[in-house]
């Protein structure tokens, strides 16, 4: 999920483990037990589940578990970004496994780079989850030696957000069908729908946020970069002719034409601007819902179209991988594998908007028929399940990945929010910035 930030100890934690990892695929997979109860010793225990930004899981989900098992008592600790998890867990497999949680939610973003470091987390093969999930999206949690690392939550189907009273203040249809037929197109379609909105309004953002809209644009490559599908091959910033090409015209639209709000995702400006008003469309993977109800709570003008630039794309999803180190992995595994399964899926894309990643799920009645209230009743079963249908490819991702997308992202922030540094002299520190912490 869900955004991205990294780190120098983050950097330092992962060199240091990959020296001391072994290779392999980690602890046997266990079969995730099915009988109630806290285990063979029949002793009180609390599994900690650690996520970030909202999963959609909620007291009652947790209640209705530890019912069904006396003796478990469950302990949701969540962070309040992707990042804060990134840096929390790479701090603690740093230490050896002190104070991990039973259970560790991972962003797809960031999970390959644990490859290195499977031997440190339980792999979660078991008979009884074999076929739960799209192909693509357990592959990117299987190791090379056939371990599973993670059980995937949720994908990030993305739609367009938008701000209905600001559509029509601008003289545009705020219908979400005709929303979205106004902004089916590539993206310099939507940018110059912007350029009309501005005209008309020009004291409110097109857009939240630069970096935003370059990384959904990044997630539309195949090879973004690293130049191969297998071995990860990085590109060298400095000669990655197609991020730069995205870099220069998504701030081109953004800064130059002043489509973007110059807003921080996540940061304090941002979460503010969902009831100023201060921006009008937004790239919005489903599990976005649930961010914007909350930051929006009580607005009334919010919805969603069917419609994404460039066709179809997915940012985000994220697994639950059970360390190794923790006191209850069997526990935890059997813990985990009830959050993934098909039923609390369901809830927690009713609750916050989690596209579920599961077969089972994603081909039910209830998710077809799912409306969110917030959104004025959009059908966002049907809305994001067509978004869904329309992803045609995943970029590879590699176990830089997410160090050079931070990089970028940095970049971009630069000139857009800060505005400390021109396009030119921040591109230039991001390409110093990757070849120093990454090569």
């Amino acid at each position: 999920m869900r955004t991205r930030l990294f780190t120098g100890v983050a950097a330092t934690a992962v060199a240091a483990l990959a020296l001391t990892a072994c290779s392999g695929g980690g602890t046997a997979g266990t079969t995730p037990a099915t009988t109630a109860g806290s285990g063979t010793s029949g002793e009180q225990i609390t599994l900690t589940v650690a996520t970030f930004n909202e999963f959609g899981y909620t007291d009652e989900m947790f209640a209705e578990y530890e019912a069904d098992h006396p003796g478990i008592t469950i302990d949701h600790q969540r962070a309040g970004q992707s990042t804060e998890a990134h840096e929390n867990l790479m701090t603690r497999l740093a230490a050896g496994g002190s104070g991990i949680a039973d259970i560790q939610a991972v962003d797809g973003d960031w999970l390959a780079e644990l490859n290195p470091l499977s031997d440190q987390f339980v792999d979660l093969s078991s008979p009884d989850v074999e076929g739960r999930w799209l192909d693509w999206v357990e592959a990117q949690a299987t190791t090379e030696d056939g371990a599973l690392m993670g059980y995937a939550t949720d994908i990030g189907p993305e739609a367009t957000c938008y701000r209905r009273d600001l559509f029509e203040a601008a003289g545009l249809p705020s219908d979400r069908e005709e929303v979205a037929t106004l902004l089916d197109g590539d993206w310099d379609h939507y940018f110059e729908v912007g350029r009309q909105f501005k005209a008309a309004t020009p004291e409110v953002g097109w857009f939240d946020s630069a970096g935003a809209v370059m990384n959904a644009r990044v997630q539309q490559l195949p090879n973004p970069y690293s130049s191969t599908t297998g071995e990860e091959t990085i590109i060298p910033l400095g000669e990655n002719t197609q991020i730069k090409e995205l870099y220069d015209s998504t701030l081109a639209a953004a800064v130059d034409d002043d489509l973007s709000a110059g807003l921080g995702q996540w940061g304090t400006d941002w979460i503010n601007a969902f009831q100023s008003g201060a921006f009008a469309t937004m790239q919005c993977p489903s599990w976005m819902l649930g961010v914007i109800e909350g930051n929006a709570a009580g607005q009334t003008n919010w919805d969603v179209a069917s419609t994404f630039p460039g066709g179809g794309g997915n940012w985000g999803g994220s697994y639950l991988t059970v360390p190794a180190a923790g006191a209850h992995t069997a526990e935890a595994q059997e813990l985990a594998a009830w959050l993934t399964a098909p039923e609390q899926q369901l809830k927690a894309f009713a609750e916050a908007g989690t596209f579920p990643s599961q077969v089972e799920a994603q081909e039910s009645p209830e998710l077809a028929a799912a409306t969110n209230e917030f959104f004025n009743n959009a059908p966002t079963g049907e809305i994001f399940t067509e978004r869904a249908e329309a992803v045609e490819s995943q970029p590879f991702k590699g176990e830089h990945y997410f160090a050079m997308n931070t990089i970028v992202g940095e970049a971009i922030g630069r000139v857009d929010v800060d505005g400390t540094a021109t396009a030119e002299e921040s591109w230039n520190q991001a390409v110093s910035d990757a070849d120093a912490n990454i090569g």
